[in-house]
């Protein structure tokens, strides 16, 4: 079992044992972490406290999963215990539900949490006044191509909205940045839409030098990412939008034998109604809408081509980041080229066939830089289980196997799946 805490002052005297158990979130100085943000969340406003906590539960599950190494990192791999205790504002009424928050983390990262709450003195912070009097929704958009097809959603509606965005200081910042530009270029006389930019990362080592391990296989990133954007959404109690196709949501496994699924679980509907559930039972703001639920990734790029036109619209998509193999550029593929070989390349390249749209992005895979890339690009690809996936289908028996939230109908879940598989059938 490995146990963290979280703690917002450093001792002067860090020992090696409270730097291998504790992050460390000071108002100022070093930490365990790189981030603007401060542990009462004030840049953001008079964010509800409990959801704060939800914060603060989220970095500590973040920091865990980068830090304990599994046994296996490739599709398969081995769970682990891992346990927490969180610093809260309440903990009476977070207890009450911290077996519904560890069964929710195990689904999301396979592996077995436990989680306990304290009551904490925070340290003193500035809390700045709401700077959107009138915000109407909060979107979230990470720089991949069906977050930038929400924010582009967003920019058509009337409501004024924030798009809220977590980096960790890599190469995915410029690319929010260019695809926030790139929306307010093809849609001008569209509702304010103004662009917050969050860093958050985990440092390579204590400040008394201690290195943490590295884990690189972390499925969780993306609860901090809900949790942030949750946060700014509780100032004005408004609605939060995370925008992923429907049918990369439900996540039927690839296979019999891989006990990985397709992508991340961020976005299942089962996660996101219980993720909703509880933090509005203990008094958070839960507001979550994903506006794809029911449509495929070729379907939203469809839409986007109608909205702006086709040349418009294989611009505009391939800016945007979809791919996978996240260390690519040390086999020297450039940051800003996609991989092609991972299930995120995949599926945008079928997506893109599907809707009759140019695809104009940047595939490592049909122009490796060297034989080192070629080689990584030749293990990593998922073309021969894509290609089985697609062969077997997703069946009766595979939804009934998925958790569906209350209202979710197999019927539903089913014909998303069939038109999915049928998408990536167009690289089969």
């Amino acid at each position: 079992m490995s146990e963290f805490g979280l703690k917002f002052a450093v001792p002067k005297n860090l020992s090696a044992k409270d730097a291998r158990q504790n992050f460390y979130w000071p108002s100022s100085g070093p930490g365990s972490f790189v981030t603007d943000l401060t542990p009462k969340l004030g840049a953001f406003g008079p964010v509800n406290p409990l959801n704060a906590d939800l914060v603060r539960l989220a970095v500590m599950v973040y920091a865990a999963d980068r830090s304990v190494l599994r046994a296996t990192g490739t599709v398969n791999w081995t769970s682990r215990d891992l346990a927490l205790t969180v610093p809260v504002s309440n903990p009476t009424v977070w207890s009450t539900y911290a077996d519904d928050l560890a069964h929710l983390l195990g689904f999301l990262s396979g592996d077995n949490w436990s989680i306990a709450f304290r009551s904490a003195r925070f340290p003193k912070e500035t809390i700045v006044p709401n700077t959107h009097p009138t915000l109407e929704r909060v979107v979230l958009l990470s720089g991949g191509a069906d977050s930038a097809v929400g924010a582009l959603l967003a920019r058509t509606k009337p409501e004024e909205h924030v798009l809220i965005s977590h980096h960790g200081g890599n190469s995915i910042a410029p690319v929010q940045r260019r695809v926030a530009e790139a929306i307010s270029t093809l849609v001008p006389e569209g509702s304010v839409q103004d662009h917050i930019q969050v860093h958050f990362r985990r440092m390579q080592a204590q400040p008394n030098g201690y290195k943490f391990k590295q884990e690189s296989s972390t499925r969780t990133r993306s609860l901090l990412f809900l949790a942030l954007g949750l946060a700014v959404a509780s100032v004005n109690k408004v609605p939060m939008w995370i925008p992923e196709n429907g049918f990369a949501s439900l996540n039927p496994p690839m296979g019999a034998d891989q006990m990985g699924s397709i992508s991340t679980k961020t976005t299942h509907p089962w996660l996101i109604a219980e993720l909703s559930r509880i933090t509005t039972a203990v008094g958070a703001h839960g507001a979550i809408e994903n506006p794809f639920a029911e449509q495929t990734k070729g379907e939203m790029f469809r839409w986007v081509a109608d909205t702006v036109g086709d040349a418009a619209a294989s611009d505009f998509l391939r800016h945007t980041d979809s791919c996978g193999f996240t260390n690519k550029w040390r086999f020297g593929v450039a940051k800003d080229v996609h991989c092609g070989v991972c299930f995120g390349c995949l599926m945008r390249r079928a997506s893109f066939a599907a809707a009759g749209i140019e695809d104009r992005s940047s595939y490592a895979v049909d122009k490796p830089p060297n034989d080192r890339a070629a080689n990584a690009l030749s293990k990593r690809t998922l073309m021969p289980s894509l290609a089985a996936f697609v062969a077997r289908g997703v069946s009766l028996i595979d939804i009934a196997a998925m958790p569906l939230p209350e209202g979710y109908s197999a019927a539903a879940a089913h014909d998303l799946c069939r038109r999915g598989v049928a998408e990536l059938a167009e690289l089969a």
